[in-house]
């Protein structure tokens, strides 16, 4: 399974996509998960299976989500509170549900928000 990140310029998706490959591996899991900016999409969503949007990106998801209708890419927003996901598991959670159940988007919540 190949899984592209995307954030605006690169630095927390490279944080998520690390963690996750972490995740996996520690589950004894093969997959590839990469960093990607909003403005490489057309390039980086040709090879993924799924593609994780920043929370920040909201506003671009329909545009993200057209450009990976093409390639069968499935699209998850991650909610804002994902960066505290430290070790991965629970993005790699999200990433299951949306292989198992087919949902395209997850909705933002918020764990003990401030």
């Amino acid at each position: 399974m190949r899984i592209l990140v995307v954030c605006g310029a690169g630095a927390s998706s490279t944080f998520v996509a690390q963690r996750v490959r972490h995740a996996a591996q520690a589950a004894g899991r093969e997959l590839s998960a990469v960093a990607g900016t909003e403005q490489s999409l057309p390039i980086d969503i040709a090879a993924a299976d799924v593609v994780l949007v920043g929370p920040h990106l909201q506003d671009s998801l329909d545009r993200i989500r057209r450009e990976a209708e093409t390639r069968r890419a499935r699209v998850v927003l991650l909610p804002p509170d994902i960066y505290s996901d430290l070790h991965g598991t629970r993005t790699l959670a999200l990433v299951d549900e949306v292989l198992a159940t087919g949902r395209e988007q997850t909705a933002p919540t918020e764990r003990n928000p401030a």
